[in-house]
């Protein structure tokens, strides 16, 4: 600290302080500190050359001694009892509704099969053994094996709970249930793209075929939707933009899917304010199709010679494009309309049963999220859209209660765009007339 001189007007602290001449050394959290002339700081004591020598011989034993020091690649011995564990610990929770089975139970706490656990494992074993170790331990001071952080990292995805209740289930704190989940979302992020992507056209006539004998609607690709992801911001952070018309702060994430529910294109990091149709318009899908390079595959000959191009079906806040096919609207509908609108509602219905399950399987998407970085907020909505697929890809089957109960997006169905192009208009008639047809053999074949 300065010294203080008690003086009667301002000039006199002035000509007092430039007439001190001190020289003492002080010691600050265990630095020596040299305080000299007119209280500026001094750079500590001059080492002599000989301290200088001795210092970088040290060092340099330090470095050479570093190089020779390996981090044991994981020694997967030292954690392989992390599911006794957890499953001892967590299972006999009362009133908690967790599987007596342990299998069923295993699938209960991380959604996957152990089979397709340990293929999760293997997209991302070499990214986490890779990258240094530092504070990923247990309470007993051990690294954590690989299986075990994606464990940490599929509970706190598919819980949703804090990091601290993830953290003390498995005998972590806080801090490395944040760490190991960060570096799971980044591995998987780039390991499992081959899990979300457009379908090559051999795949897509799949695709098309099973739609056609599910729902009777030939040529279809998928269905859109879209759901908001709601989250608090601090202050600072709010505005209009990510305000949503329920009066929430959300991130909206939008998908198209397959019969199987399977997620083929999505589209996130757009603010919740956003209405549906404006944010399909910003998406790479929507300037794609526009452009001519996706939903562009062979036309398809249905009732009366009419062709029928690719398409998608979405709800009434969507467009009606030549590829992008919405319901009628309005109260006086025809008789074949309303057929169409029905056979639409079932149809588009498995975008609707995939949102409500992505948000059920990984409930993080489906509670309030607290504060999160929204440049980060992307990444982990797309890993748990590649997780639900990921589930598919291996035949796993979510039980039945995970899927969230209603709508996935309770209160922001009302949205309507009324951008209607006669191309589209006139692919919905085709549409519809075949239905019709279709509809008309059929009893026949049944009187028959």
């Amino acid at each position: 600290q300065f010294l203080k001189v008690k003086t009667k007007d301002q000039k006199t602290v002035k000509s007092t302080r430039k007439s001190l001449h001190f020289r003492w050394c002080v010691e600050v959290f265990g630095v020596t500190i040299r305080v000299c002339k007119h209280n500026r700081w001094m750079a500590p004591l001059k080492k002599s050359k000989k301290d200088s020598n001795k210092l970088k011989k040290i060092k340099a034993k330090n470095k050479k001694n570093k190089s020779i020091n390996i981090v044991p690649v994981e020694n997967k011995g030292t954690e392989c009892d992390w599911w006794d564990s957890f499953w001892h610990k967590n299972s006999s929770t009362p009133g908690s509704g967790v599987p007596s089975d342990e299998e069923e139970g295993f699938k209960y706490f991380f959604r996957a099969s152990k089979k397709t656990f340990d293929y999760i494992c293997s997209l991302v074993r070499e990214d986490l053994i890779s990258r240094p170790p530092s504070g990923l331990i247990n309470i007993e001071g051990r690294l954590l094996s690989v299986e075990k952080q994606v464990a940490i990292a599929l509970r706190r995805l598919a819980s949703g709970e804090s990091q601290v209740s993830v953290g003390a289930s498995f005998g972590v704190g806080q801090s490395t249930v944040s760490q190991v989940t960060w570096r799971f979302i980044e591995a998987l992020e780039e390991r499992a793209k081959h899990h979300l992507k457009w379908p090559e056209p051999s795949e897509m006539d799949i695709i098309k075929s099973e739609f056609e004998q599910l729902f009777g609607l030939p040529n279809c690709c998928g269905a859109i939707d879209a759901t908001h992801i709601i989250m608090t911001l601090p202050a600072i952070q709010t505005s209009d933009d990510w305000c949503d018309q329920e009066s929430n702060y959300s991130m909206l994430l939008q998908g198209i899917v397959d019969s199987e529910m399977r997620f083929l294109d999505i589209v996130t990091g757009w603010p919740g304010g956003m209405t549906t149709s404006r944010l399909f318009k910003c998406s790479g899908f929507y300037k794609l199709c526009e452009s001519g390079d996706r939903l562009n595959g062979n036309v398809k000959m249905v009732s009366e010679g009419a062709e029928v191009r690719e398409y998608i079906l979405g709800g009434f806040g969507y467009p009606l494009l030549p590829w992008l096919i919405t319901p009628y609207e309005g109260e006086d509908l025809s008789d074949p309309m309303l057929d169409f609108n029905a056979v639409h509602e079932t149809a588009s219905s498995v975008a609707v049963k995939a949102f409500s399950q992505l948000k059920g399987g990984w409930r993080i998407l489906n509670k309030v999220m607290w504060r999160p970085d929204k440049q980060k907020l992307p990444s982990i909505i797309l890993v748990c859209c590649l997780l639900h697929n990921i589930i598919i890809d291996c035949g796993d089957k979510l039980h039945p209660d995970v899927a969230v109960s209603g709508h996935h997006d309770p209160g922001y169905e009302g949205q309507s765009c009324k951008q209607i192009e006669s191309v589209g208009r006139l692919m919905r008639g085709k549409l519809t007339k075949h239905l019709q047809t279709t509809k008309k053999e059929g009893s026949m074949k049944m009187i028959v």
